[in-house]
């Protein structure tokens, strides 16, 4: 059965940011993403939209969860599609409610001032992902993880590392204790300081840096020392955060 005008134009609002937040839905893409996310438990699958070579692959799987399911074809999938290239299948997705508690002390986080490229927000997603990072606080400014370059770009990521919007301030409120580090190129070498257990590191923006706001929560700067002859002036977010944890994991 051929998708309605209404049907076009509910997965067509949630394109944009304010209906995703008024819905508490959002659209993941491609097989690869959805095909994880039909295996998980913690995002609720409200519904897949799918080309008729993915349902024959994955329908059982479908049934066998209770997520309903519409077969489409290649023009449907473009006209709700928020991709340049729609991949076979595309689904939306509740938000699920945040966790009341955090124990932060438990192990190291990453805290995002005000980033604004989509593609170094996924970047740093699959960054936590690798390095074990159990979780990435957006800060105020910071783009929506639902955007849908940034849920392209994690790979998947965001799917085991959990995506908390919280102020820095209150956090600190939280726990007075805990060490927030700072990446800054004037700071000291993060490989000759000693690392602890537990821990804040902020990556600030990618044009302005960290903000004076966060600054005066900051108990520690640190940087990626540059090797004699280097001539580069600094280092994209996403490539100087993957060092930096690099560098937490030693």
């Amino acid at each position: 059965m051929a998708l309605s005008k209404n049907n076009i134009k509910t997965l067509k609002a949630l394109h944009r940011k304010k209906f995703r937040q008024k819905y508490n839905n959002f659209i993941a893409e491609g097989d690869k993403i959805v095909g994880e996310l039909i295996r998980q438990q913690y995002y609720p699958v409200q519904e897949v939209y799918a080309m008729p070579e993915w349902l024959a692959q994955n329908e059982s799987l479908l049934r066998g969860n209770h997520i309903p399911f519409t077969l489409i074809n290649e023009g449907e999938l473009r006209l709700i599609s928020q991709l340049t290239s729609p991949n076979q299948v595309l689904a939306v997705i509740g938000q699920p409610v945040a966790k009341e508690r955090i124990d932060w002390a438990d192990n190291w986080s990453l805290y995002l001032d005000g980033l604004q490229d989509p593609g170094n927000v996924g970047t740093i997603l699959r960054i936590a992902d690798w390095f074990a990072i159990p979780r990435v606080i957006a800060g105020p400014g910071t783009v929506e993880l639902f955007n849908a370059k940034v849920l392209q770009s994690t790979m998947g990521a965001f799917l085991r590392v959990q995506w908390v919007e919280q102020s820095l301030e209150d956090i600190h409120e939280l726990a007075p204790s805990l060490p927030i580090w700072a990446a800054d190129m004037r700071g000291q070498d993060i490989f000759k300081v000693e690392i602890p257990k537990a821990g804040i590191l902020v990556i600030g923006n990618e044009g302005q840096g960290v903000s004076e706001q966060v600054k005066e929560m900051v108990n520690q700067q640190v940087a990626i020392a540059a090797p004699k002859g280097s001539g580069a002036e600094s280092l994209n977010a996403g490539v100087a955060t993957g060092i930096l944890c690099a560098a937490l994991r030693r």
